[in-house]
């Protein structure tokens, strides 16, 4: 009988292992950990003016006793109690000394799309910047916002934002709401629930976040998965609270010739609109508009808007098949009894099938700020009520030849065939009538018709419309080499409106050697002719009207980037051109424009630390050729410096400021009837040129992270009063914000 041992070291597992703790005592860690934090938060909770603060602290801080007592106590038991029940199984003599047992680390990834390929991802248990995922204003380098956790951004870092969906309304939620390519998948050795909460501000203001997200395996061949996200805030200015509710599974099964996995996420976003403050002043200088007061409440600010709200919702079902034929290997050892063959795949055969949709919804109940905030009003003047719906189901079949199955087969080789149909619908609430003769395009009495806008002359209804389309691509691809690794994907568009799209996407890696450490460079690009999405084309609203011819889009990107570990530097540069770049005027109506536009971007982020010192930086250089139809900023600056040590041997802490600024540029209007973000005319706002900084505490005290964090606290103390990200749109105002996050692995 043969017997097969692998022997795993803690440092192998990681910081970040899953179900590896130190073999320490539970009463020692008792002593210092939970009871030198539950002062310290008791202090900071009364220390806080606020009664609703002072609450949530307390509980906060008894949950974290309660939840650190177990944290620590219970995984130190079970590990002695697996590591006896391990001996005694094994026939062991535990009185020969004290036997450790560590599991193995658990590991994550996403798919690519369409035939669900790995992605190697990450598990969220960091505690560097933690505290910076709660504060909208801080979701990029340089970002572009409404300002409420879980509303409409646009990051203004070029290089960083992800390509456009067919459902415009979520790209300005696309940093909040569950996408494809953030579906993640868990394999996991110990179960694991990581449960998150942050919260800030007091009544009038509160914001509240809660994250579950739990992953499990009942074997090594099956797992599953959920996930639960809730967002709720008050806002910091008027009319701006927000509901964004997600929640999502997943499961997966792999054996040794068939495979599945699949996913269903769902999210659900309410958020208020409110237009902007009505005059900048009121944060620039108050005292100009107060008679002489400097100080004002920024919830006492008047908005152009406070009958408004916008309602998304999206859904997605994706799941894919694959059946593997191969050979027997005969891995038989000399001198076994048994014979031993093992399947070798050559060859995967895929299905796949996906499922999304989308609801959007605009209203209004205000017609008299609607007059004021809206050029043209095509059907109803009281109210505005814009629907719509969208839905796509796709169908794929694929054949792989997998990588690595003869010691010639390095690469891996894979086609498809993909066919979808989609269908729109739109709609848009008439007015009321009394008997009145109505106008059969807009169904308003003739009355009200002489105080609507005139419809556009190439005005041609489309209120339901659908598609069928079917493209073909392929991949090949390197992910297993040491040297090189690289991959290459192509897509083709075959009828309907894709007919003739075109998109080559490309990566490839290289690490070799340069004295003790390793050296990484990588460098990717791709070349995309894409037909603009339909909303883009054609759109029947209240207030908006479009039916456009547009060509499509031509748009070729290369880019490296280079890591040097000894000096911890990351260099990273690329150039894209863009061909009939399609971009929202002043008007907010969707334009084409048929020259050329150039974007260059080039960062720098570097880490320096002396002892307990640490200062990291990162610097972007972006240039636009053409700053009226692509305003960008021109450079973006972060800035982190924290003293970074562990506290009484248990308590890993971060205490330090961090700093964002931006050049100044010519700032992006937001419009909320559209959810997009549009370009300025005349006389425009600029905006930037003001730094952000927040003073902060993370810890992390063995699967709890924590932070305490006075956002924007310079606000008032130093730099201008002109902390807009829009045009109209200030950022958040200084505010103590907190957050608990606990890993139950068991």
């Amino acid at each position: 009988m043969v017997r097969l041992a692998q022997l795993v070291r803690a440092s192998d597992c990681g910081s970040e292992g899953r179900g590896f703790d130190p073999h320490i005592s539970p009463f020692r860690d008792l002593l210092r950990g939970p009871f030198f934090i539950y002062p310290l938060f008791y202090f900071l909770s009364n220390f806080y003016p606020l009664k609703p603060i002072i609450l949530k602290i307390n509980i906060l801080a008894q949950c974290l006793l309660a939840i650190s007592v177990l944290a620590i106590s219970y995984p130190a038991y079970a590990q002695r109690s697996m590591s006896t029940m391990s001996n005694q199984g094994s026939g062991s003599d535990t009185s020969q000394g004290d036997s450790k047992t560590s599991y193995k680390p658990g590991n994550a990834w996403t798919l690519s799309y369409p035939l669900g390929s790995h992605i190697p991802s990450s598990i969220d248990t960091l505690l560097y910047n933690y505290q910076r995922q709660f504060v909208p204003a801080l979701s990029s380098d340089a970002w572009a916002t409404t300002g409420q956790v879980g509303g409409e951004g646009l990051n203004m870092i070029y290089f960083k934002r992800p390509q456009g969906s067919q459902f415009m309304f979520e790209d300005a939620l696309m940093h909040w709401i569950p996408t494809f390519n953030r579906e993640k998948f868990y394999n996991v050795y110990v179960p694991m629930t990581l449960v998150s909460y942050n919260f800030g501000g007091g009544n009038q203001n509160s914001t509240d976040r809660l994250t579950v997200d739990f992953a499990g395996n009942a074997n090594r061949r099956v797992g599953v998965g959920a996930n639960f996200d809730l967002i709720y805030t008050k806002g910091n200015y008027n009319s701006m609270g927000l509901k964004n509710l997600m929640f999502g599974a997943e499961g997966y099964y792999t054996g040794n010739r068939y495979e599945m996995q699949a996913f269903f996420s769902h999210y659900h976003s309410v958020n208020q609109e409110n237009g902007g403050i009505t005059d900048d002043l009121y944060i620039q200088d108050p005292a100009q508009l107060q008679g002489g007061v400097s100080t004002i409440e920024a919830m006492s600010i008047p908005t152009r808007l406070n009958g408004a709200q916008n309602r998304t919702i999206g859904a997605e079902f994706y799941m894919s098949h694959a059946y593997k034929v191969g050979f027997w290997r005969d891995d038989t050892q000399p001198g076994d009894t048994i014979e031993k063959k093992t399947l070798v795949p050559v060859t995967k055969f895929i299905y796949a099938f996906d499922y999304k949709f989308n609801q959007h919804e605009f209203k209004n109940v205000k017609g008299n700020e609607a007059a004021k905030f809206w050029k043209n009003t095509y059907f109803n003047l009281d109210r505005t009520f814009d629907t719509t719906d969208y839905f796509s189901v796709a169908n794929t079949i694929g054949v792989s030849m997998i990588e690595g199955f003869q010691t010639w087969a390095n690469f891996g080789v894979s086609a498809y065939a993909s066919y979808e149909y989609d269908r729109f619908k739109q709609g848009v609430l008439m007015p009321e009538t009394a008997g009145d003769e109505t106008n059969s395009a807009t169904g308003s009495t003739e009355s009200e018709s002489s105080n609507l806008s005139p419809l556009p002359q190439d005005f041609n209804p489309r209120y339901i419309e659908s598609r069928n389309r079917l493209w073909v691509g392929g991949r090949l691809e390197k992910l297993k080499g040491k040297l090189f690794r690289y991959s290459a994907d192509a897509k083709l568009g075959l009828s309907g409106d894709a007919i003739g799209d075109l998109d080559l996407t490309g990566y490839l890696q290289t690490r070799f050697s340069a004295g003790s450490d390793t050296l990484t460079l990588t460098a990717g690009g791709f070349l995309r002719n894409q037909t603009p999405s339909y909303l883009m084309r054609h759109y029947v609203s209240n207030h908006y009207i479009w039916n456009n011819d547009f060509g499509k889009v031509r748009t070729a990107r290369v880019e490296g980037e280079m890591f040097l570990p000894w000096i911890k530097c990351n260099l990273s540069a690329g150039v894209e051109n863009v061909q009939n770049l399609i971009y929202f005027n002043s008007d907010f109506l969707p334009t084409q424009y048929s020259g050329n536009i150039q974007i260059l971007s080039a960062s720098l982020e570097q880490k320096l630390r002396f002892g307990i010192w640490n200062w990291n930086n990162r610097v972007t250089y972006q240039k636009t050729s053409d700053s009226s139809r692509l305003p960008l900023p021109e450079l973006a600056v972060y800035s982190n410096m924290f003293l970074g040590f562990t506290a009484f041997n248990v308590l890993h802490t971060q205490l330090g400021v961090d700093c964002d600024y931006y050049t100044k540029y010519k700032g992006v209007n937001y419009q909320p009837a559209t959810m997009s973000f549009a370009v300025q005319g005349e006389n425009p706002v600029w905006v930037g040129n003001f730094p952000i900084m927040n003073l902060y505490f993370t810890a992390k005290l063995s699967k709890t992270r924590f932070f305490v964090m006075w956002s924007h606290f310079n606000q008032g103390l130093f730099g201008p009063n002109n902390y807009f990200s829009m045009p109209h749109y200030p950022i958040d105002p200084a505010q103590l914000r907190f957050g608990l996050s606990v890993d139950f692995a068991d």
